[in-house]
C-alpha cells in the first residue's frame, strides 16, 4: 500500500468517525406556540379540554410545573429564547419596536457552526429576517390562519393553501425529509395558534359547542388595591370585540383572515358562524349576560384553535417515530408566554401575575430524562438555549444569562433558582403599565412605573389568585425589605440599568 492509498483510507476513516460523532449528538425539536395557556392543558390538570399529544411529551419526559417567561409578550419572548438573554440585553423589549438585531449571537448560530442543520419554520414575529439558520420559512408579522403567506429565504413570498397549523407542520416535515441525514438537526416549529383572533380549523368548528364553561371565580374582579389592574384595557367585558374577536360581523366582512379563505373554507365558516350570529341578535343581550356570552364564545374558539395545535404536535411526534428519530431527538414544547382564560375578567397576557408569567413547558429526552418526571424547579424561557447547547456538548457563551436545566433533571441534589426576575416594557396596547419584579415561588413583589407608579406584594401560598395586595400593610415590612434586597441583587446580576434607576425613585405614599 503506497502513501497515497494510506492517506485516502485514513481520511475516509476520519470522515466516518466525524459522521458517527455527529449522529450521536441529539437532534433537537423545539415547538413554540403563541399565547397557549397552561390552564387549558390536560397534563397540567385542566378539565377544559384534552391535549393528548402535549401530554404524551410529558408522560415520556418531564412536565415543568414552574416554567416562566422573562417578559410576557410574543416577539420579545422569542428573542429571549433565541439569545438566552433578557430583553434589555438582546434589545427586543416590546412589539411596538419590532426589530430584532439578528447580528447578535444565538444558540442557533452556535449549533450551526458546529455542524447542525438548523431551521425555523412558521411564526417568527421578530421584524427582521432570520440569521444563522441553514433554512427558514416564516410567516410575515402575525401571519394568517387560512392560506397563509410565507417569506422564503430568497426574499420571495409564497402563499400556501390550508389551515396555518397544518401548513406549518407540512413545511416542517418537508424540510426534515430533505435534510442531510448524516448531520444532526435543530428545528424550531413556530405555531400561530392560539393567537388572537382564535379562528379554528374548519374540522374543529363546533368542537366545544356542547360545553358550558364555568366562570373563573374572580371573573368579576374589581381590582381593589391594584392600580395597574384597574387601568388595563384587556377585559372580556369592555375590550373583546364582537366582530374582530368573536366573528359576529354586521354587514360585509373585511377581516383579512376570513376574506383570504377559498370558497370551500368560507362556506364552512359561514355555515358555522352565521347561525350563532342570528341567535345572538335574537337574544338582545346586555350587561353581565352579554359579558358571559362573550366569554363562552371566546372559550369555544380559543380551545378549538388549541385542538389543532395539539393535533399537529402529535404529527411531529409521529414523524419522529416513523423515521426512527425519536430515541435520539430532544423535543421541547413551550408557549411564548401564558394567557388569561377569563381570570380577573381578562384575555391576553403581559402582567407578572401567574396566568401570564407562567408558561407551559414539557420536554422529552430519551435516555437522559426519566419518563414521567415532574419538575418543581423554577425554570425560564431564558434557559432553553443554554440547555440545548449543553445537550449538544457545546459550551454556553458567557453573555447568555440563562442556565441549562439539564442538571436539575438528572441530579436531585442540584439546587435551582431561589428567585426569578421579570421585566415588561410595553406601554401602549391594552394599557398595561410597564413593570418589573421578583418571584420566589412563595412571594411576589412587583414595581409598576410610567402609566402607574406603585408596588404590589403577594403571598402566593395564601392568595394564589393574586387579588390581595399586601404592600404597605402592617406586618409585611420585613418580607418587603427582604424581597427588595433580593430584587436589587437580581437587577444587578442581570445588569438592568433602567430598573436600577427606577428602584432609586421615591413613590408618593398615596400611589404606593
Amino acid at each position: 500500500m503506497n502513501k497515497k492509498q494510506l492517506l485516502i483510507i485514513t481520511l475516509g476513516i476520519m470522515v466516518n468517525c466525524i459522521t458517527a460523532i455527529a449522529q450521536q449528538r441529539p437532534n433537537i425539536v423545539i415547538i413554540v406556540s403563541d399565547d397557549h395557556a397552561y390552564q387549558t392543558i390536560s397534563a397540567y390538570g385542566s378539565k377544559l379540554m384534552q391535549t393528548p399529544n402535549i401530554d404524551r411529551i410529558a408522560k415520556e419526559g418531564v412536565l415543568f410545573k414552574k416554567a416562566y417567561v422573562t417578559n410576557s409578550i410574543c416577539g420579545p419572548s422569542r428573542a429571549v429564547i433565541l439569545t438566552g438573554k433578557y430583553s434589555h440585553k438582546n434589545g427586543f423589549k416590546d412589539n411596538e419596536h419590532p426589530q430584532f438585531n439578528g447580528s447578535q449571537n444565538t444558540f442557533i448560530k452556535e449549533l450551526t457552526k458546529t455542524g447542525y442543520q438548523t431551521s425555523w419554520i412558521g411564526k417568527w414575529h421578530l421584524g427582521t429576517q432570520p440569521q444563522g439558520f441553514t433554512y427558514w420559512q416564516v410567516l410575515p408579522e402575525q401571519g394568517h390562519y387560512y392560506n397563509p403567506d410565507f417569506i422564503m429565504m430568497d426574499g420571495s413570498r409564497k402563499k400556501i393553501d390550508g389551515y396555518v397549523a397544518n401548513v406549518i407542520e407540512d413545511a416542517a416535515e418537508n424540510w426534515l425529509n430533505k435534510r442531510d441525514a448524516s448531520k444532526p438537526f435543530c428545528i424550531v416549529i413556530g405555531h400561530k395558534n392560539t393567537h388572537r383572533t382564535w379562528i379554528p380549523d374548519t374540522a374543529d368548528m363546533g368542537r366545544f359547542d356542547a360545553t358550558t364553561f364555568p366562570l373563573p371565580h374572580n371573573f368579576y374582579d374589581r381590582y381593589t388595591g391594584r392600580a395597574a389592574a384597574t387601568v388595563q384595557d384587556m377585559s372580556i367585558e369592555k375590550t373583546m370585540q364582537l366582530g374582530y374577536d368573536l366573528k359576529m360581523f354586521e354587514g360585509a366582512i373585511q377581516d383579512g383572515n376570513i376574506t383570504r379563505m377559498n370558497a370551500a373554507q368560507r362556506a364552512k365558516f359561514d355555515a358555522y358562524y352565521q347561525p350563532i350570529f342570528n341567535d345572538y341578535k335574537k337574544r338582545g343581550l346586555s350587561g353581565n349576560a352579554l359579558t358571559e356570552w362573550k366569554y363562552q364564545r371566546y372559550m369555544k374558539d380559543y380551545l378549538a384553535t388549541a385542538a389543532s395545535l395539539d393535533r399537529n404536535i402529535g404529527r411531529t411526534l409521529d414523524y419522529l417515530d416513523q423515521h426512527n428519530l425519536s430515541k435520539n431527538t430532544i423535543v421541547i414544547y413551550v408557549s411564548d408566554q401564558g394567557f388569561y382564560m377569563g381570570e380577573h375578567g381578562w384575555f391576553d397576557k403581559r402582567f407578572m401575575y401567574e396566568e401570564s408569567f407562567r408558561t407551559p413547558m414539557v420536554m422529552r429526552y430519551p435516555g437522559v430524562v426519566k419518563a414521567g418526571t415532574v419538575n418543581q424547579n423554577m425554570v425560564m424561557n431564558l434557559d432553553i438555549g443554554p440547555t440545548v447547547l449543553a445537550a449538544a456538548g457545546q459550551s454556553v457563551p458567557a453573555d447568555m444569562q440563562g442556565k441549562s436545566f439539564l442538571p436539575l433533571l438528572t441530579n436531585k441534589n442540584i439546587k435551582g433558582r431561589d428567585a426569578m426576575y421579570y421585566h415588561y416594557y410595553e406601554n401602549t396596547t391594552h394599557s398595561v403599565s410597564p413593570h418589573f419584579g421578583i418571584s420566589t415561588g412563595r412571594y411576589k413583589l412587583i414595581r409598576f412605573y410610567k402609566r402607574v407608579e406603585s408596588w404590589e406584594l403577594y403571598d402566593l401560598k395564601q392568595d394564589k389568585n393574586e387579588v390581595k395586595n399586601l404592600y404597605g400593610q402592617k406586618g409585611f415590612e420585613a418580607i418587603t425589605g427582604k424581597l427588595k434586597a433580593q430584587l436589587q441583587n437580581l437587577i444587578k446580576q442581570y445588569d438592568d440599568v433602567e430598573a436600577q434607576a427606577i428602584m432609586q425613585q421615591k413613590i408618593p405614599a398615596k400611589s404606593s
